[in-house]
C-alpha cells in the first residue's frame, strides 16, 4: 500500500524507508555472507569434511522456512513487523554460535544458522517492502535500489572475516567466532533500524487458480528449470568452494578474497542483465546463464590452486551465471503469467529453488570428501546439459 501523505513529505518519507530497506539488507547479507563459510570449516574441522555443509544447508533451509513464515507476518501486521522478526532471530542465531564454535558444537551452530537463514529471508524479502512503497512505474528502481544492498553486503562481509576473527582473539575467544560477533551485532543493528520504516496497513493476497495448474505452464516449468539449475549449481560449488581451500591451507584473507569476487558476480552486474531482459528476452539470457554456468565449473574443475586469479575468475563467473539464470528466470514469471497470480507461482518457485539449494549444499562436501574439488565442479557443470537442450529446442 502506497504512503498517503502531502507530496513533498510522501518523497521524503519514501526516500528515508527505501534508505533504511537498503542499510539494513546490505548489513544483513553481511552478517549471512560472513558466517556462511566459517560455519562450514568449524563443522568440517569437528564431524570431517563430508559433513561440512549442515550448518549451511541449516542456513538455506532457514532462509525457505524464512521466506514463508515472514510472507504470512507481513499479510498480517506489515512489513515493518515482519523483517524486524527476521532481523531479531538472526541476531540470536548469531548469538548462539559464538559459545557453539568455540565448543564444537555442531548442533547448536546449526540452530544458529537456521535462525540467521531467517535473516535472510528478511532481506530478501525486502526488495518487496520497497516496492510497496512506490507507484507502478518507479517499483522496478526500487527493488533495484534494494538489490544493490545485497552486493554491498555479500561483497563487505567476506573481506570482514580476517579483521573480526583478530578482534575475537583479542577478546580471548576462539577466532573463528569472530564472525559470529558480527553477525549477531549486524543482525541487531538492522532489526532496531526498521523502526525509521513507516507503518502500513497489510493487504491479504486471496488465491484465484490452483498452483498446480500455473506452475505446469510451459513459462513455469521453464522458468523454475532454469533458476533451480542455476542455484543448485551455484551453492554446491560454493559451499565446497572455501572449505577445499581451507584443506589446501589457504588463509582466511584468501578465502574472504575469493567469496567476495564470487558475490560480486552475483550481484554487481544486475543492471546489465536487466538490460539484457529488456533487449532481447528472457531465453536468451537464461541460456546465457547456463553457458556461464558451464564456463566457470569447467574453469573452478581445471585450475590448479596455485593459480589463484584464475580460481578468483571462475568464482566471479560463477557467481555471474546464477545471476543470468535468476534475473532471467525472474523476468520469463513476470512477463509470461497472469498479473492475479504472479505472486503465488513466484513464491512456489522460490521455495522448490531454496528446497534444491539446501540439498545441493548438503551433498557438496560429501561429494568433495569422496571425489575432489575437480569432480563436484565437472557434475555440477553437467546439470547445466538439460536445461540448455530444452531451451533451445523450445519455440
Amino acid at each position: 500500500m502506497l504512503i498517503t501523505s502531502p507530496p513533498h513529505a510522501r518523497m521524503t518519507t519514501r526516500g528515508r524507508a527505501t534508505a533504511t530497506l537498503f542499510a539494513t539488507a546490505a548489513l544483513m547479507n553481511a552478517a549471512m555472507a560472513a558466517a556462511s563459510p566459517v560455519s562450514t570449516i568449524v563443522a568440517a574441522d569437528r564431524l570431517g569434511a563430508v559433513w561440512g555443509g549442515v550448518p549451511n544447508t541449516a542456513g538455506i533451509v532457514g532462509t525457505g522456512i524464512g521466506a514463508i513464515v515472514l510472507t504470512r507476518a507481513t499479510n498480517r501486521w506489515g512489513w515493518r513487523a515482519s523483517l524486524a522478526l527476521g532481523y531479531v532471530a538472526a541476531t540470536v542465531g548469531g548469538a548462539l554460535a559464538i559459545p557453539a564454535v568455540a565448543g564444537s558444537d555442531i548442533t547448536i551452530l546449526s540452530i544458529g544458522m537456521l535462525l540467521l537463514g531467517l535473516g535472510n529471508a528478511g532481506a530478501l524479502l525486502s526488495r518487496y517492502a520497497a516496492a510497496d512503497l512506490y507507484p507502478v512505474q518507479l517499483r522496478g528502481s526500487a527493488i533495484g535500489t534494494v538489490v544493490w544492498a545485497g552486493a554491498v553486503g555479500a561483497v563487505g562481509g567476506p573481506l570482514l572475516l580476517a579483521p573480526v576473527s583478530v578482534t575475537a582473539s583479542h577478546l580471548g575467544w576462539v577466532a573463528l567466532s569472530g564472525p559470529f560477533l558480527f553477525a549477531s551485532l549486524a543482525s541487531a543493528l538492522a532489526a532496531t533500524a526498521l523502526f525509521a520504516l513507516p507503518v502500513r496497513q497489510p493487504e491479504p493476497v486471496h488465491s484465484r487458480v490452483p498452483l498446480r495448474d500455473l506452475v505446469r505452464t510451459p513459462t513455469a516449468r521453464s522458468a523454475l528449470a532454469v533458476m533451480a539449475t542455476g542455484q543448485v549449481v551455484m551453492v554446491a560449488v560454493m559451499t565446497a568452494a572455501p572449505l577445499d581451500m581451507h584443506l589446501h591451507h589457504q588463509e582466511l584473507g584468501a578465502v574472504g578474497m575469493a567469496l567476495s569476487a564470487h558475490t560480486l558476480g552475483m550481484f554487481a552486474l544486475s543492471p546489465l542483465t536487466g538490460w539484457l531482459l529488456d533487449r532481447v528476452g528472457s531465453r536468451p539470457v537464461m541460456f546465457a546463464g547456463l553457458l556461464t554456468l558451464a564456463i566457470a565449473t569447467a574453469l573452478a574443475a581445471t585450475t590448479p590452486h596455485s593459480q589463484a586469479l584464475l580460481h578468483v575468475a571462475a568464482l566471479f563467473l560463477l557467481g555471474y551465471g546464477w545471476n543470468l539464470c535468476f534475473i532471467g528466470g525472474s523476468g520469463r514469471l513476470a512477463s509470461g503469467l497472469p498479473a492475479a497470480e504472479r505472486a503465488q507461482v513466484e513464491g512456489a518457485v522460490d521455495a522448490a529453488v531454496w528446497a534444491v539449494a539446501a540439498t545441493a549444499s548438503l551433498a557438496s562436501t560429501a561429494v568433495l570428501s569422496t571425489g575432489g574439488y575437480t569432480l563436484l565442479a565437472g557434475l555440477a557443470g553437467s546439470l547445466v546439459a538439460l536445461p540448455a537442450v530444452a531451451l533451445l529446442n523450445r519455440k
